[in-house]
Parts: C-alpha cells; structure tokens; sequence
C-alpha cells in the first residue's frame, strides 16, 4: 500500500514537473518573441553579431529606454550601443541626472566611485543630451546606469567625442530626419588593464546610418590620446574596418551587395561634415 502510494506522489510530481517545463519554456518562448519585436524597433537591421571562435567578443543584449547594450560580462562594459535619433521639433534639455546607477543586470558591483582618481571620465555611449531631448527623461536616466559607461581620457570624452555627438543631434539629425547610431570601445589585448572592474579601451567608434533605398553610413574611430581639437574629418574609417578591429558583425540582416556597398568605402558626401569638422564644442 505504501509503495504504492509512493508511486502515486512520484508520477504526481513528475506531471507537475512536466507542466512546470511546459509553462517555463512557453513563458520564455513568448519573452523572447517580445523581446525580439522590441530589439527591431531599437536596432537598423539586427544587433551585431560576434564571434563564436573568440570568446572576448561574448555579450547579451540589455534593453533599456531608447537604446539597446552589447553588455560584456568579460569586459566588465559595453561592446556596443544602439540608439535611434529622430528630428524633433524645438528640442529642449533635461536637468542632467547628479549622479550615475549601478545595473543588477551586470554580474559586477560597478559604480561611479570607480572611477575616482582614476585618470578617466564615465563616458557615456547613449549620449545624456541625445537621450534626453529625443527619448525623454527615462532614455536620460537609463543612460547613467553604469551599463551605459566605458572609461575615456578627458580630453577625448570632454572634446572630440562630445563634439561628434553634438554634431550628430544637432546638424545630422536634422539634415536626413533620422540616424540610427551603433557606437563602441575598440579594445587591446590588456585584458588587466581596469578602471574598477572595467576593461580600459583604447579608442571608440561611432557608425552612423541613414536608412533608406539607398541608405547612407559614416563611420568614426577615435584613439584614446588625443587632443581634442582634432578635425572629426580626420578619424572617419570604413565598417570593414571597425568591425575587424572589434570582431563584431554589424548589420547582419543587410543583404550582401548593399553591406559590401555601405560597409567596405569611405563616403562622405551629402552628410556636411566640412561645416562641423573643426566647429568648438558646445562647452569649450
């Protein structure tokens, strides 16, 4: 009698475990198809793919307001982001945040105070302005969690680098209506070379795309040691190149003739970047 009533509570327990993985797997399946949708509304023809045979290049993609994180758990920082940007009529700034987030999705405690002393800023990738005049009060937030945040030299973060952004929001956005941006650290082989937990890049890179027909790209790459007042000019670069620097695929839903097209030349007419190559920044 026992024994049997034992097997009666076993094989209840395995249909309760059966139903349990049948809901976990319909539960994640319609998680993922969710997520998929929101991925495709944040991204210009899919997410950067990486490389299997190089483990460096791991990441998992962390959705927040208005852009989307390549996160690297091995890095301990973002091997991408991606944001739209879209003309707005009488854009206005946001009081800027007074102080930056730690993110429970990343498997490090990393917070601000990292940084102290460090001889780096906290640069963002998803730009607080950008952010805040097209994404609204929760894109700025989310963009100072520290998921958003990669260790730059001043001179880079304070100058060249927020003069490319500024002339992306305030001069091409408003020239084609809409850019999608997919900026990123470009690294060494230092694996220990860390602000905190941080990897330390050695330059950044910033591919911007006007979608269309035809659509339109230009891509930066800018080393860590610069001056600062650099014309932007001198650091455009192909997406071949970028993406043989990182290990990334970008754009992998593009169909070949146009990716060859896009990614494998320098093209920069129609983007104005005579008019904004050498222009001071906003706050020099």
């Amino acid at each position: 009698m026992a024994r049997r009533q034992r097997r009666g509570l076993l094989g209840q327990l395995a249909r309760s475990s059966r139903i349990g993985l049948i809901f976990v797997v319909v539960i994640s399946g319609l998680w993922y198809w969710h997520e998929g949708g929101v991925r495709d509304q944040l991204s210009w023809m899919g997410v950067p793919d990486w490389q299997w045979n190089d483990w460096r290049g791991w990441n998992r993609v962390l959705r927040n307001d208005g852009f989307l994180v390549g996160w690297s758990d091995v890095r301990a920082e973002p091997l991408w982001v991606g944001y739209t940007l879209n003309r707005v009529d009488n854009p206005h700034s946001l009081p800027r945040p007074d102080h930056f987030q730690s993110d429970w999705r990343s498997l490090w405690p990393i917070s601000g105070d990292d940084y102290a002393r460090s001889g780096y800023d906290r640069g963002h990738l998803a730009p607080n302005y950008a952010m805040a005049v097209v994404h609204g009060r929760e894109g700025q937030l989310d963009s100072f969690l520290m998921t958003n945040i990669t260790p730059q030299r001043p001179k880079l973060n304070r100058q060249l680098w927020q003069r490319l952004e500024e002339a992306v929001i305030d001069d091409f956005v408003p020239r084609f209506g809409s850019v999608r941006v997919v900026t990123g650290p470009v690294f060494d082989d230092q694996l220990l070379h860390r602000v905190g937990f941080s990897q330390v890049p050695v330059g950044f890179y910033k591919i911007l795309v006007v979608p269309g027909k035809t659509p339109k790209a230009l891509a930066f790459l800018m080393p860590q040691d610069v001056t600062g007042d650099e014309p932007l000019a001198r650091f455009v670069i192909t997406i071949d190149e970028i993406e043989a620097r990182t290990g990334l695929d970008f754009f992998p839903q593009l169909a070949d003739p146009i990716e060859r097209q896009l990614e494998g030349k320098v093209e920069k007419s129609g983007w104005g970047l005579e008019a904004v190559s050498t222009r001071p920044g906003r706050y020099q």
